[in-house]
């Protein structure tokens, strides 16, 4: 599955990321990936990459990277800024945009695939 986290700076993305990675059971620190692009959760079932694209300059630094193979059946792929990336990224099965509001944050939540519609109405009993 693959998550895109959008929002502007400083919107909540990564904050929301350490939550998904807690509540999936990680107990240990979950550190932000601005300098080191992902980071890997280990679960029983699943590999849970979180991105942070931020300092890319040009699309191509995704295929220098070689960060694709992270994107397969046993993975859970959280991006931010996956903008940054242009079209290289795998398209997401869930994007989740964060928008400053009046004491606080609006979140806006759409499925992009089926598996992404399916999760979404498991989270919050619906999509879109």
């Amino acid at each position: 599955m693959t998550i895109y986290l959008c929002g502007e700076l400083g919107a909540g993305k990564t904050t929301v990321a350490r939550g998904l990675v807690r509540a999936l059971g990680h107990t240990g620190k979950v550190k932000s990936p601005t300098y080191t692009l992902v980071e890997l959760y280990g679960f029983s079932r699943l590999n849970l990459y979180h991105f942070d694209l931020f300092r890319f300059r040009h699309a191509r630094e995704w295929l220098d990277a070689g960060l694709d193979e992270c994107f397969n059946a046993g993975s859970v792929c959280l991006v931010e800024w996956p903008e940054k990336a242009a079209d290289l990224v795998p398209p997401p099965d869930v994007r989740i945009e964060l928008k400053p509001a009046a004491g606080g944050r609006d979140v806006i939540l759409q499925a992009h695939s089926e598996k992404g519609r399916r999760c979404l109405e498991r989270m919050c009993g619906k999509s879109d």
